[in-house]
């Protein structure tokens, strides 16, 4: 079964690849016309980040009382990217890599599950600092509009639900299940007129509640504990402006750190809030508006919104490709 569902997931990475290879091709024209040493510096600052995110999944399942090496967890998260962007599921896709691993290595996967919302949320609510002082240069530059406001409720309300959802299944196991029946009552009521069949379980509502209130019950309680993967998640937001500011510089472009912030903001806020997969042709567009907005030409704000996607987007695509090898996901 795993070996199909590889073979569907590469396949479906094809079809990504192919469907968008204009894009791709228009992403490595730009990048060569680039400053090489700017772009590689870039390239790697953009591995350092993925080192980083597996640091930050190191310490929350530590939160967990798990242990598990950097080397494994590394081809784990490029795997995880990979499989989230070729089959969007809300981060479900991604999450799924991490327990077939705990399977492999007799690890909880109860906890593992809870590991990848517990990432989700501090990568939500890490980013909603950074968001804050984007907004605000926005607000000061009067290019904020009511698009930006609206994905940004959005994403407020997604955090806060999931952490309301964490915090109830800590109170009560039943509590969680009741609500999750409920969601999926609602959903299956949604989207049984088009599909004519059930899209959710409501049984499998019960089991998640059970074996996430297993996982929570494992949380460490001491709040230092949790300063760590906050603050790798707050590095991890930094790393990807640099990303960004390193573009800048490989196209010679002049810019102001606020910029720099309320372009990544933007552009990382849809990359969440986006119907498609990682924000593929909406990011694009919204961050090239918006560096526009802030002073940036036109033509400039399209290049460097090409370049910058292209190694915060295609190269973590690329990678992970190879990663779904070495994990042996299948």
């Amino acid at each position: 079964m795993r070996q199909f569902l590889a073979a569907l997931v590469i396949l479906l990475a094809l079809y990504l690849t192919l469907s968008h290879f204009t894009e791709v091709r228009l992403v490595w024209e730009t990048l060569r016309r680039g400053n090489l040493f700017w772009l590689a510096l870039g390239t790697l600052v953009q591995i350092t980040w993925l080192i980083n995110t597996a640091q930050t999944y190191r310490a929350i399942y530590r939160l967990l009382d798990m242990q598990i090496s950097l080397r494994r967890l590394a081809p784990l998260v490029a795997t995880g990217n990979f499989v989230n962007v070729v089959a969007p599921s809300g981060g479900v896709s991604g999450i799924a890599v991490f327990v077939a691993d705990a399977r492999r290595h007799d690890l909880s996967t109860a906890r593992v599950t809870i590991a990848g919302v517990l990432f989700v949320l501090f990568e939500y609510f890490g980013f909603l600092c950074v968001l804050a002082l984007g907004l605000i240069v926005l607000i000061r530059r009067n290019s904020l509009n009511a698009a930006e406001i609206g994905a940004s409720a959005v994403l407020l309300m997604a955090a806060l639900a999931l952490a309301g959802l964490l915090a109830l299944g800590v109170r009560s196991a039943q509590a969680l299940e009741r609500v999750l029946a409920w969601a999926a009552r609602a959903v299956n009521r949604l989207v049984r007129p088009v599909i004519r069949r059930d899209y959710l379980s409501e049984a499998r509502a019960h089991t998640f509640a059970v074996e996430a209130a297993e996982g929570l019950r494992a949380l460490q309680s001491d709040w230092r504990e949790y300063l760590k993967p906050a603050g790798l998640s707050l590095l991890g937001k930094a790393l990807l402006i640099c990303i960004l500011f390193l573009t800048f510089l490989a196209f010679k472009q002049p810019f102001s750190p606020g910029t720099l912030i309320a372009g990544f903001s933007v552009g990382f806020l849809f990359l969440i809030v986006s119907p498609t997969p990682s924000g593929l042709g909406i990011v694009e567009g919204v961050m090239t508006l918006t560096l526009r907005s802030l002073g940036v030409p036109l033509e400039a704000a399209t290049v460097i919104t090409l370049a910058y996607r292209g190694l915060t987007f295609w190269l973590p695509f690329a990678y992970g490709f190879v990663a779904l090898r070495l994990t042996r996901w299948e």
